[in-house]
């Protein structure tokens, strides 16, 4: 059994793929992609199998361990804009799901929790074990 996304608010929280070295590197700054200058905004999933299926498309050869950032919209400092994928969504993803986009840094009192991410023998992300918190 794996654990479940955590809830608060009885919503789901939105789920942002990292590395622990990109987590750690500035700790006492607001978490900033290297992709925020160029893109925007910070790419986010809504849920654990879209943050799965974009994991198997565009991570697979990243260095393991990744990680996932378990984050509260709601306590979110930037604006939040639930958007379509462009070009398209990756393998397994319905066109009609929506994909949060944070159009900022992420504060760290956002994240409610930090979950790794469990792969199997032929290197597809299966789950989420549990992290740092």
């Amino acid at each position: 059994m794996h654990p479940r996304v955590p809830l608060l608010y009885n919503r789901a929280m939105i789920h942002h793929v990292v590395s622990l070295a990109a987590w750690n590197a500035h700790p006492d700054q607001p978490y900033s992609p290297d992709s925020l200058p160029e893109d925007g905004f910070v790419h986010c999933s809504p849920d654990e199998p879209t943050t799965l299926a974009v994991v198997n498309a565009f991570y697979r050869d990243a260095p393991k361990p990744l990680h996932v950032l378990v984050i509260d919209e709601a306590r979110l400092d930037a604006r939040v804009e639930f958007e379509a994928a462009v070009p398209a969504p990756p393998p397994g993803v319905g066109a009609d799901v929506l994909f949060p986009h944070v159009f900022g840094p992420i504060n760290r009192d956002a994240v409610v929790g930090i979950l790794a991410i469990r792969w199997d023998e032929q290197g597809h992300a299966t789950g989420f074990t549990a992290g740092l918190t």
